[in-house]
């Protein structure tokens, strides 16, 4: 045995040990909100998410179903979480179906509560992305698992399937989790993200109407392991106050910190990780989903000349090499969601500079490269009764053939 492979197998071994300590109570239940859970769920999903990782990168498969219906919903465009949910559905044996609204009966007036129902007889698990609209996305995903909980208890779906927040208004769980367990891989544990400086930082684009859903998920889960966060933005770019009230409650329970400020400099200030995202102000978000709501394609376009122009304000909010200088040193992390508005690449000025990205472009897809295990992850919890006893299963026959 090379000693690669005693190091992956002896990684599998841990997690595996570090996970059967962890208790979760996901099953038949959904996943909308980070912190709407536990931390020690939190431990599960993203150590769970490394072991099939691990488990994947070996050639061993870790499929759990023999037959059921995976169900996405985009109500958005998307490239990383589309094909990251439908990889993790066929990783766990899941069927892949895409509800495309436009070819539904929904056109014809179909309703939540029925179109929820007869998407569902075989179904284990709906993926839902809809950050278009503020205050629709989260409420939509509560008026899916609603009907799909009364059409359970009136006897019309054998099971209920679980729901997984592939992105709303409020927060993007399996971006940030896929985040989390990136940290946790590249730093060594969660425990060694306690006291590290991370600037989630607003970062200037030539579009106007990017979700808040990346750094309110930020902040929502990286205050949680005792985390020096810092959230950085223009005057007016202000996110959900809800929010970032929890965040400053939870910085304060995990014995980290958290702040806010108008200054990009000084959040990049001896940082450990920084996190520079366009998103669109609050207030703006309000506005547009009224309009979009209503079909106002000319307010549409007038806001977007108004956010356009604002927006110019603050050219120099951009992650340039003299940003760079400004944290920790060359250990520092430059972290995106993906895609990144690269200046002089795919616009004329935008987020981060082309060197600067070009020096972390192979991090930030190993960033992303957690995705769909972290959803595959979810799929696991929330459909696998016993996933401690499972998961061994799966390790040990891995482990009998070639790991």
């Amino acid at each position: 045995m090379t000693a690669g492979i005693e190091t992956q197998r002896a990684t599998i071994t841990e997690n595996l040990k570090a996970f059967q300590a962890l208790k979760t109570d996901l099953f038949h239940k959904d996943f909308l909100l980070t912190w709407d859970h536990p931390e020690e769920t939190i431990r599960a999903v993203v150590t769970l998410a490394d072991t099939l990782k691990q488990l994947h990168k070996a050639g061993q498969s870790y499929r759990c179903f023999d037959t059921g219906l995976a169900i996405s919903i985009f109500r958005d465009n998307s490239t990383r979480t589309r094909f990251s949910f439908a990889s993790a559905a066929n990783a766990m044996g899941l069927g892949l179906s895409d509800l495309d609204e436009t070819k539904s009966q929904i056109a014809h007036g179909e309703t939540v509560r029925e179109t929820a129902n007869m998407i569902s007889f075989l179904t284990e698990v709906i993926g839902i992305r809809d950050d278009m609209f503020l205050g629709e996305g989260h409420t939509y995903m509560k008026e899916v698992g609603d009907a799909l909980t009364d059409g359970t208890s009136q006897g019309v779906l054998h099971r209920r399937p679980s729901i997984v927040n592939l992105q709303c208004d409020v927060d993007h769980p399996t971006q940030s989790l896929a985040d989390l367990a990136w940290l946790r891989q590249h730093f060594g544990s969660l425990e060694n993200l306690k006291g590290k400086k991370i600037a989630m930082t607003w970062a200037y684009s030539p579009s106007y109407g990017k979700p808040l859903s990346v750094p309110q998920g930020i902040i929502g889960l990286m205050t949680r392991f005792g985390m020096d966060v810092r959230l950085a933005h223009p005057e007016g770019y202000g996110l959900i106050q809800d929010v970032v009230d929890m965040a400053g409650r939870q910085a304060q329970a995990a014995g980290g910190r958290f702040s806010v400020s108008n200054s990009m400099e000084e959040a990049f200030d001896g940082a450990d990780i920084v996190y520079p995202k366009s998103w669109a102000p609050f207030q703006v978000m309000e506005r547009r989903t009224e309009m979009l709501k209503n079909a106002d394609k000319e307010g549409l376009r007038e806001l977007e000349k108004e956010c356009l122009a604002n927006n110019a304000r603050y050219q120099n909010w951009e992650c340039t090499r003299a940003m760079m200088d400004r944290t920790s040193g060359k250990k520092a992390l430059y972290m995106h969601c993906l895609p990144a508005d690269i200046t002089d690449v795919s616009c004329k000025a935008g987020e981060v500079s082309a060197e600067v990205f070009e020096q972390y472009r192979i991090p930030t897809y190993h960033e992303a490269s957690y995705k769909p295990f972290v959803i595959s992850a979810l799929m696991f919890l929330t459909r696998i009764k016993d996933p401690g006893a499972k998961l061994e299963q799966i390790v040990r026959r891995a482990q009998s053939l070639s790991l």
